[in-house]
């Protein structure tokens, strides 16, 4: 445990791994250069100076870090989880139902969680092939996901996706709405569920005051939400990716989703 001490410029000097959770920290333990693979992929086995939101004085082993491997061979895969990451983010059940069985004897060994919109009608297949779905946005989706679980005999850990933009591409659950009320009222007694937080995207292009604004908006949120909801946990805050993780570690994260900065620009999608 312990604080991330800032260096003399602002840049928190490199923390040590921490047991257990996946954080920031593993990436640090291996100085090498980074490492190319096939076709051009790249993991990186730290984050060079990207660390400096960590100035705020952040516990070193209180930010998980989530790998988004979606449109990354399974290779890649791989290489994280020689780096010691083990929680993964993919977007697309099509996408990741074809990597999951290309993963093989290292499947079991990673979690990995559905972080892109989710259709109710592929909600039975996403219970079964993840270990988590990041991006819950109706009560319609969490009953289907609370059924297909069970079938399968296990409880699903699920984030509210959480829409603090006015963007049209951008989906999730309005907060003020009745439908966010229902929900809540409704999760605790779906019993295949178990909610563990929020998650939010910063708007595109806001920049840093805009996005720091929306990183605390979510953050105020989930403070009155579990004031309101006793019988919830609202532990996770998901909020930061590639771009924007140092303002979200600022601002209150617990999981940041990082891809281009840890692989390297992305290749195109599979047909």
């Amino acid at each position: 445990s312990g604080q991330w001490p800032a260096h003399e410029h602002g840049v928190p000097d490199l923390p040590v791994a921490a047991p257990v959770v996946t954080t920031l920290a593993p990436l640090l333990d291996e100085p090498s250069s980074p490492i190319e693979r096939d076709p051009g992929v790249i993991v990186r086995p730290h984050l060079e100076g990207h660390l400096v939101g960590a100035r705020a004085g952040r516990p070193r082993d209180e930010v998980e870090l989530m790998a988004v491997s979606k449109t990354f061979p399974a290779e890649a895969v791989v290489e994280a989880l020689s780096l010691n990451l083990a929680l993964f983010g993919e977007n697309r059940v099509q996408e990741f139902t074809a990597k999951s069985h290309e993963l093989g004897d290292a499947r079991p060994r990673l979690r990995c969680h559905l972080i892109g919109h989710l259709q109710s009608n592929k909600s039975a297949r996403a219970a079964e092939l993840f270990d988590g779905v990041d991006s819950l946005d109706s009560l319609r989706l969490a009953e289907r996901l609370s059924e297909a679980a069970g079938k399968c005999a296990k409880r699903l850990p699920v984030l509210l996706e959480i829409k603090l933009s006015h963007e049209a591409t951008k989906t999730g659950l309005d907060p003020a709405s009745a439908d966010a009320a229902q929900l809540l009222e409704r999760l605790p007694d779906l019993p295949q569920l178990e909610l563990h937080g929020l998650m939010t995207v910063a708007p595109l292009g806001a920049g840093e005051q805009g996005t720091r604004d929306c990183f605390r908006a979510l953050r105020a949120l989930r403070d009155r939400w579990a004031a309101a909801y006793s019988r919830l946990n609202f532990a996770v805050l998901s909020m930061g990716m590639s771009g924007d993780f140092p303002l979200a570690i600022a601002e209150g994260a617990t999981r940041i989703r990082v891809g281009s900065a840890l692989f390297g620009s992305r290749p195109a999608l599979r047909p």
